[in-house]
């Protein structure tokens, strides 16, 4: 009885102190009053000397508009919707991607982020909830958007082409939105940066299973001590949010017949994340939602520009 006692205090002590390090380490990822880096023209600051990184990390060509859908669910509050200005006049479809907030990171403190991803030409959506880790209220935003039929937005979605990204406890929730509830069967790609890591994410009570996972994925994280802390045994103590070694165990998790990439940002600490994996994920979503043949040169072939960049290292991919 003794022993049983002392293994659950461990197994407490180490989801406490998890639970202690992604907290402190999540807190300054997008800080709640607003003054965090994400600001307007945001990704004038990033730099890269690789073609097709430094195109895809700037703005579109789309100017952008905005709407929004008023939740019944208290902790979605608003759905956010920021759509090519085009849309209004046309008749075409546009591609669609569910964004899937970090921790006490409502899409309204990091608006600039999608305004810039909706002038590449895609319906951006998000939502005010700043705990998405179990994926439910990313599983209920999807349903409202889809269902709704007094936005003019809504009704102009391709639903062939949805993708869904997500950062930090929000890329633990993407993969438990794309792999636990039956519209995530909806989502035809999906990119995570810094995605909580399996151990640290159960013990939170976010919960996703890779092994299901059968659309193409690109995941990221940064190599600094924040993402990777270096722990010799991540299941037994707080290993950095996502260690180069999760991003290993989820990519092997997924079956070969997946086009699966996986790479980290050379020098990045956790909440750098977002910024510097911005070209890529644009690149990605472009690529998969929209067959753009430039952007899919950064991830496919002997030659893809991702290899041979030096802003990313442990490179991974198997096309």
């Amino acid at each position: 009885m003794k022993k049983i006692m002392k293994g659950i205090l461990i197994t407490v002590l180490i989801a406490a102190g998890m639970l202690a390090g992604v907290f402190f380490f999540i807190k300054s990822r997008f800080p709640s009053n607003g003054n965090n880096a994400i600001t307007d023209e945001y990704y004038l600051n990033f730099h890269s000397d690789k073609k097709l990184e430094a195109k895809y990390s700037g703005i579109g060509t789309y100017d952008v508009s905005y709407s929004e859908i008023k939740s019944d669910n208290t902790s979605i509050d608003k759905i956010r919707i920021w759509y090519p200005s085009v849309l209004e006049h046309d008749s075409r479809r546009y591609p669609m991607i569910m964004v899937v907030n970090a921790s006490g990171s409502p899409a309204s403190v990091y608006e600039p982020f999608f305004r810039r991803l909706a002038s590449w030409g895609f319906i951006t959506v998000g939502n005010e909830d700043p705990q998405t880790g179990t994926g439910e209220t990313t599983s209920i935003t999807l349903e409202t958007v889809l269902n709704h039929n007094g936005n003019i937005v809504c009704d102009r979605i391709d639903e062939n082409n949805i993708g869904i990204i997500g950062y930090s406890q929000g890329g633990a929730g993407a993969l438990a939105a794309l792999s636990e509830y039956e519209n995530g069967r909806v989502y035809k790609t999906v990119f995570t940066g810094s995605a909580a890591y399996q151990v640290l994410a159960e013990n939170l009570g976010w919960h996703y299973d890779v092994t299901k996972i059968h659309v193409p994925y690109f995941m990221t994280a940064g190599t600094g001590r924040s993402d990777d802390a270096e722990t010799e045994d991540i299941t037994k103590e707080f290993a950095g949010v996502c260690p180069l070694q999760s991003l290993i165990e989820n990519y092997n998790g997924i079956t070969d017949d997946v086009l699966k990439v996986r790479a980290r940002a050379a020098g990045a600490e956790h909440k750098e994340i977002l910024a510097k994996s911005d070209g890529y994920m644009t690149a990605w979503m472009l690529y998969q939602l929209c067959g753009d043949e430039e952007a899919a040169e950064v991830f496919i072939g002997e030659n893809a520009e991702i290899l041979n960049n030096p802003n990313w290292q442990d490179v991974e991919k198997n096309r």
